[in-house]
């Protein structure tokens, strides 16, 4: 049995007592236990715990898990499983005396926080109005977006805002999160319900990103697992983590093989990517003069293959802000106002398909992104022009699909099809 962390150690004292005689060893089958013990005894909490009960849960499993205190804690937000908190190896050993003498462990039991006030708000952005707009869209439909512009145009704060938008995690997602988060021990309790924003540095590896390590350990696509991951300055990612993302985009999972075993973590997150149009950062900007040969420029965006750009929904342009825009008050909608609408629009697109616009695939984006003869015709058009893929093909029909919804309209109209069609043309595919 390979001993990947401490958690065996209640498991393996509990097994030499029960072949020595000294506890009941049929009781131990109405249990599951874990739990590392310090040489005074004692339990300490472990990784994992709320993920160990989730799993006992999908197996339909009747046995009651034994914890330490913090971790029983933890494990208590699964509803369904009897959970027990010790602090000592003996509080274990009396309650599996034989005979009338044992000594029931207590019930463990959590309080959840009460759901944090929003914080950062999308009216503190000035201008950016097609920004905005995208990433409503994106919020709506559960799309991925690359923002392009140059130095201090306000994609960070735009990324930053863009929890605000989404609506809040229900019960099944916010479990799926917190386990993640609690097999590397980030799991707060304060957070609970919060979807988690991830801004990992762009020297991370692609072990980093994505997990590995031996025994596999999950990355940041899986801690941002029903939250945002955040990819800052983009092209400077190693190429080799970014082409790792290619596969958990479209199949919100992740698979990591070692020589030894194989593990899959979830990895269901929205990407919202940031970089500079070149390596000045001032490439088509009206304020600054951009001092990039074009194969400079070429090489700077070429960083970025073809097949994730592929992938990456919405391409949208953040420009430089005109000095008189910056010295004026803020105008724009608040988040509030945004998340309601992009509210309404998942409850639409759940009544309809029971998912997101972004997880329609095969028939059901031909069931549920039909286009009349006229919005057909002018997709077909640009398609044909612009070289897509069908992968782009799709991309777009997903795009307009979730524009329509937040304008409450049963069909795609051309007006939907053109504003996707914009969100394509930033880069091109390389």
């Amino acid at each position: 049995l390979p001993k990947e962390s401490g958690r065996f150690d209640l498991p393996i004292a509990l097994g030499i007592l029960a072949a020595s005689g000294q506890i009941d060893a049929l009781l131990l089958s109405r249990f599951e236990f874990a739990g590392e013990l310090s040489l005074a005894g004692d339990l300490r909490p472990v990784r994992g715990s709320l993920a160990m009960g989730l799993a006992l849960r999908r197996l339909g499993s009747k046995r009651a898990l034994v914890l330490p205190q913090a971790s029983a804690q933890e494990a208590a937000l699964v509803d369904g499983l009897a959970i027990h908190s010790a602090a000592h190896l003996l509080d274990v050993v009396k309650a599996l005396t034989p005979g009338d003498a044992a000594q029931p462990l207590p019930r463990a039991t959590t309080a959840l926080a009460a759901a944090a006030p929003r914080g950062l708000d999308l009216s503190e952005v000035k201008g950016q109005t097609g920004a905005k707009r995208a990433l409503e869209i994106a919020a709506a439909g559960g799309h991925s977006v690359l923002m392009v512009g140059p130095p201090g145009t306000g994609k960070s704060m735009l990324a930053q805002r863009f929890n605000g938008l989404l609506p809040p995690l229900s019960e099944t997602q916010a479990l799926e999160s917190a386990a993640v988060l609690s097999l590397t021990g980030a799991f707060d309790a304060e957070r609970w319900g919060q979807r988690v924003i991830r801004s990992p540095h762009h020297s991370a590896s692609s072990a980093a990103l994505v997990g590995g390590g031996s025994p596999p350990r999950p990355g940041e696509i899986s801690l941002a697992h029903e939250g945002v991951l955040f990819l800052d300055e983009l092209p400077e990612f190693p190429r080799s983590a970014l082409e790792a993302l290619r596969e958990p985009l479209e199949s919100g999972r992740i698979v990591i093989s070692r020589a030894a075993r194989q593990a899959e973590f979830p990895a269901r997150f929205q990407l919202i990517a940031a970089m500079n149009p070149c390596p000045c950062g001032h490439h088509g900007s009206a304020v600054r003069a951009c001092r990039c040969t074009p194969d400079a420029i070429s090489r700077y965006q070429g960083r970025i293959s073809g097949p994730l750009l592929d992938r990456i929904d919405l391409q949208v342009e953040v420009p430089a802000v005109a000095a008189a825009t910056l010295a004026n008050a803020a105008d724009g909608e608040p988040s509030a106002v945004v998340s309601a609408r992009v509210r309404d629009a998942q409850a639409r697109q759940f009544a309809r398909q029971h998912c997101l616009n972004a997880a329609l695939s095969g028939d059901a984006i031909d069931a549920h992104c039909a286009l009349d003869a006229a919005a057909s015709k002018f997709l077909q058009s640009a398609a044909a022009r612009l070289g897509w893929s069908a992968r782009s093909f799709h991309r777009v029909l997903r795009i307009a699909r979730s524009a329509a919804d937040l304008a409450a309209s049963i069909d795609i109209q051309v007006a939907h099809i053109a504003e996707s069609i914009q969100y394509r043309r930033v880069l091109a595919v390389q």
